[in-house]
Parts: C-alpha cells; sequence; structure tokens
C-alpha cells in the first residue's frame, strides 16, 4: 500500500511575476515541422496550428520554450501540457502562466521544459464525445503529442512528458494520465472538476443545473452511467492495478472553491486505492488568476523530480 502525502500549505502567498515588457521571448528553434505559426514579440508564448485529421479542423496550441532551448542545440526537454478549463484561457492567463514558468526556470526553482497550452475547445471534458463528433481526447494523444514531439527536441517518454489542468482542465489530466501512463509521467490538477462518481445535474454546486446538464448531454450522451465509466474515479481502478510507481499526482485545491468537498472526497478515493499523491490547500476559491497567485514555492517542488532523471527510480509503465 502506497501511502498518501499531505502537505496542507493555508498561506496566502502571492508570488511575483515579471512583467512580460522586460522578458526576453524565449529563443526558438523548430525542427521537422509545417505547422502555421505566429510569433508575437510582445509575447512569451507562439501560437501555432496543426491540421488534425482528426477533428477535420486546424487545432491550435501556444508553446513556451526556454530561454537555453535556442542556445543549447543538442539538449531534449521535457514537456508540460497545461490544460484549460472549460471556457478556455481567460484573457492574460496564458501570459501571466508562461512569466511564471519562466522566472521559475530563471532562478533555478523548475528545470527547462517545454510549456505547450493547448486548444481543447469548450466544455469538452478534454474527452471525445460520446457520439463521435469531437474526438478531443484522441486528438490530444494521437496528434497533438506526436506533433510536439516532432516539431520540437522533446524526451518522447513518459517520463518525460507532464499533465497539469485547472477546473474542466484538472479533470483532463486526471483523465488522460489515467488512461495513458504510457505517455505522461506527472498528473497535476488545480480545482479538478467535476471529479465525483456520479454527475447529477441537480447537485453541481459550481457549474449549476444547466451547465451540468448539457456537459451530460453534449460529451456523455446524456448518459450518466457513461460519465461514471469515464469518470477519473473509476479510472483510477484501473489505473491502481497497473502499479505505475513512477507516475507523481498532486491535487492543489482552493480552500473556498465550492467543489472542493467533492475533490477531498476524491482524494480519499485515491487512498483507498493504494495511488500516492499529494494535496495541497491554498487560500483561494475557484477563480483561476486568483488561484495562480497564491501558489508558493511548494508549488514548483513537484516539478523537479519529474523533469531531471532519476536513474534507478524511472521505468516506463
Amino acid at each position: 500500500m502506497r501511502l498518501l502525502t499531505w502537505h496542507f500549505a493555508l498561506a496566502f502567498v502571492i508570488t511575483g511575476c515579471a512583467s512580460t515588457e522586460t522578458l526576453q521571448t524565449a529563443s526558438k528553434s523548430v525542427v521537422h515541422s509545417s505547422a502555421a505559426k505566429t510569433v508575437s514579440t510582445a509575447s512569451m508564448t507562439e501560437r501555432r496550428s496543426f491540421q488534425s485529421a482528426l477533428l477535420n479542423e486546424d487545432v491550435t496550441y501556444h508553446v513556451y520554450l526556454p530561454q537555453s532551448y535556442g542556445m543549447d542545440t543538442d539538449s531534449a526537454y521535457p514537456v508540460l501540457y497545461w490544460l484549460h478549463g472549460s471556457a478556455g484561457y481567460p484573457p492574460g492567463i496564458l501570459e501571466m502562466l508562461a512569466s511564471r514558468f519562466h522566472s521559475a526556470m530563471q532562478d533555478g526553482r523548475m528545470p527547462p521544459t517545454i510549456v505547450v497550452f493547448p486548444d481543447g475547445f469548450a466544455r469538452t471534458m478534454w474527452a471525445n464525445a460520446a457520439d463521435g463528433s469531437r474526438p478531443v481526447e484522441d486528438m490530444v494523444v494521437r496528434e497533438l503529442v506526436p506533433h510536439i514531439d516532432a516539431s520540437f527536441r522533446t524526451r518522447p517518454i513518459a517520463s518525460g512528458r507532464l499533465l497539469e489542468g485547472a477546473s474542466m482542465g484538472g479533470y483532463g489530466a486526471a483523465r488522460l494520465g489515467f488512461l495513458y501512463p504510457h505517455l505522461f509521467g506527472a498528473i497535476s490538477m488545480i480545482n479538478p472538476g467535476p471529479m465525483q462518481q456520479v454527475l447529477d445535474p441537480e447537485n453541481a454546486p459550481l457549474a449549476g443545473p444547466q451547465r451540468a446538464q448539457a456537459t451530460l448531454d453534449t460529451v456523455f450522451g446524456g448518459d450518466a452511467e457513461n460519465f461514471e465509466r469515464r469518470s477519473p474515479w473509476t479510472l483510477a481502478a484501473t489505473f491502481a492495478k497497473q502499479e505505475c510507481l513512477q507516475t507523481r499526482i498532486r491535487m492543489i485545491l482552493g480552500s473556498s472553491d465550492p467543489i472542493t468537498p467533492a475533490n477531498l472526497k476524491f482524494s480519499r478515493r485515491l487512498t483507498e486505492l493504494g495511488i500516492d499523491h499529494e494535496v495541497e490547500l491554498v487560500a483561494a476559491g475557484h477563480n483561476p488568476r486568483a488561484m495562480i497567485a497564491s501558489l508558493g514555492g511548494n508549488y514548483w517542488n513537484f516539478f523537479a523530480p519529474v523533469t531531471k532523471d532519476r536513474p534507478g527510480q524511472i521505468s516506463e509503465c
């Protein structure tokens, strides 16, 4: 039985982010890519796209490249896939996140890492629609990940890929991480949801009945059993049997977020299954900007052991 590690850090820490105007745009050296791209000198990220055969349309993403990427042309880099919530990336969040990651890499809190911000579209739950109309999950694992590995100097193994997301993105990080441990070696969930076993639209404290029912209908075909079968709650049981001991998992929860009780129940579920994970409570609610601003120094500790080689400890699941 693996043990649960609790980090209840109820401190309200505002970490400073350097202005993007004062930070150099990361150098970019891209290989083997025919993807469309848009570069803004005022931005720390580059907007790119590729043609998705599964969705039959262009799919965009933003990418942050560490400053060393264009200088050290021999090194391969881990990739962090940062998944957005149900309404996409709120205005300014991309630059806020990129600036934080840049500062952390500059001062050694985080190893140099490529950060990809994919577009998972609104209210898709980063999952395939039950009717087959929007195979977003398949797009990520079968198209986006290979595209990133072909376009940049990555470490194309599970220990070189991390998932992090907020709200719907946290739900997506859990689902994708539990389903594909051979692809992703770390799962970080920030205020994830909905993480309960059963989606009851009449008991949805954050989304409310109308939005919860819309999600149930559009993604899960209006079938509560389909939701349960595909939920992180259920997938965790299968994941636990695989004994992916190298996978690191954490949850960061807002102490005043109305879905935190459900997330703590999910954490207990992981403990019962013997899945080792960290839980940190921070003094914030569900607002993404306030939540990100509240992340303290412990936030960065999660990345170093994952993105650095650990001889004798990493074995692909």
